[in-house]
């Protein structure tokens, strides 16, 4: 009997300590990152299982009297009031095997929508968004800010 206890114990703490592993390796995404035009910082984050990026500066964010830009290419007329200053810009990744995917990455340049799969190049985060499959897609890289 305490032999199946003790095994029942270790099998949970393996089981446990995977669970928490993979966590954490997802969570080598957070931080500041800036694009590869170098003209925005966006913050990855996570809320719950979930990663979300939002940016945080942009070269062009500010009109010339200081007031915030807004984003004027959203396809829906509702939306284009929203100022481009934490704009949500990736939303609902998921990590695994050394991927987040399953998310969506919005382009306030172009006010469009794309799929996306995003992973690690070394210290280089390459995105890529596509439409459809990924093989109809283009990568970017962003850099640590």
């Amino acid at each position: 009997m305490m032999k199946k206890l003790t095994l029942l114990l270790l099998i949970l703490l393996v089981a446990t300590g995977s669970i928490f592993a993979q966590t954490n390796a997802g969570d080598k995404i957070l931080g500041t990152w800036l694009n590869e035009e170098k003209d925005g910082k966006i913050e990855i984050y996570k809320n719950g299982s979930k990663y979300f990026g939002k940016l945080i500066w942009g070269k062009n964010m500010y009109e010339p009297d200081g007031s915030s830009r807004t984003d004027i290419k959203n396809p829906d007329p509702k939306l284009r009031s929203r100022k481009l200053q934490d704009l949500v810009l990736l939303t609902n990744f998921t990590y695994d095997d050394g991927e987040w995917e399953g998310g969506r990455i919005y382009d306030p340049k172009s006010g469009k929508t794309y799929s996306c799969v995003m992973k690690f190049k070394g210290n280089i985060l390459q995105i890529k968004g596509y439409v459809g499959i990924t093989l109809f897609g283009r990568t970017t890289v962003w850099t640590k800010a």
